[in-house]
């Protein structure tokens, strides 16, 4: 089965796709306590909880590929607001990891806001001996009731035709609601709704077919923000539950979340959508199948070329041979 490492793995949210799509998680990697106890608890104890840039990589098991999904904060357009986007150095220890590890191939997935910063897209796009594809946008909308925008490259050893995502029967967000959602009401909602803050809210009416924004990780303190609407509530509308967030990222009801609803909508906010996931394992294992065959061709070919000098060798007049 071809295997991954899983680094700055969260939740697990990106590994639950690639699990989805038969690809085996080897290892994960993750410094949030909290997001590596979610792991554990649904996927295995196969994640580490450790700082990565004090990780050695030798010490590490061997895998055919490795998925980085680094943190986007510093990355993301909205940190203009605070004047936090600066990037940060994670991406150089996505690089030691490629460069010692040398793996078959390696994923990367951030924000789109990663582009405008050239010295990061110049390295994880143009590493030697590897065949790289950049897909920006990859809309969670594709498959989901979410409006997310996400930046993938994917690097192969071999030469292979990545496929974009094709768009799938979208999930409505009517179907995603829960008939007795366990939420919180802050009074910040009423007073965002009759204008006591800068922005209005983004209310999703899920009646017009409408879709939720980007599910973010600090909605536990922001609920005001983002709203659907919801006739039995006060103001006809009311915040997210957290397993209506998690369904937004196309997380399935089996996965629990055994931490506070702060730490859980911080999780899946930070979480990449599965199906983008799923999406990523799939075509990595077309990739295999197809450099599998190839091989084999070409292992064919060699063995007939062999086969026929040594008839040809055979059949040489004894006077020509040594």
């Amino acid at each position: 089965m071809i295997s991954v490492n899983s680094y700055f793995c969260g939740a697990g949210l990106m590994d639950i796709g690639l699990l989805q799509a038969g690809i085996n998680i080897n290892q994960a990697f993750e410094l949030d306590d909290a997001a590596c106890k979610t792991y554990k608890h649904n996927l295995g104890g196969h994640v580490k909880q450790c700082d990565l840039t004090n990780e050695l990589v030798l010490s590490q098991d061997s895998c055919d590929g490795m998925v980085f999904t680094y943190p986007c904060t510093k990355y993301s357009s909205i940190a203009d607001i605070h004047k936090t986007r600066t990037g940060d150095d994670l991406f150089l220890h996505s690089l030691r990891h490629l460069a010692l590890s040398k793996p078959e191939f390696y994923i990367v997935e951030n924000v789109p806001g990663m582009r405008a910063f050239p010295v990061v897209m110049e390295v994880m796009t143009n590493l030697p001996d590897y065949y790289i594809k950049t897909f920006c946008p990859v809309k969670s909308e594709n498959w989901l009731p979410q409006r997310r925008d996400r930046l993938i490259i994917i690097g192969t050893r071999k030469p292979f035709n990545i496929r974009a995502p094709e768009k799938a029967k979208q999930t409505s967000l009517k179907s995603i609601l829960e008939k007795e959602p366990q939420i919180t009401f802050p009074k910040a909602i009423e007073t965002r709704m009759r204008g006591g803050y800068r922005d209005l809210p983004i209310v999703s009416d899920p009646s017009r077919g409408d879709i939720a924004p980007t599910c973010v990780a600090h909605y536990a303190k922001d609920k005001s923000t983002r709203l659907v609407k919801d006739k039995r509530f006060n103001l006809g509308v009311r915040p997210y539950s957290v397993r209506e967030f998690a369904r937004l990222q196309g997380v399935p009801d089996s996965f629990e979340f055994p931490v506070s609803d702060t730490a859980a909508y911080k999780q899946i906010g930070n979480g990449v959508s599965v199906p983008v996931g799923r999406w990523i394992g799939q075509e990595i294992k077309r990739y295999f199948k197809q450099t599998t065959l190839a091989a084999g061709g070409a292992n064919n070919r060699r063995s007939k070329t062999s086969h026929s000098f040594i008839s040809t060798a055979c059949a040489l007049p004894i006077g020509y041979r040594k």
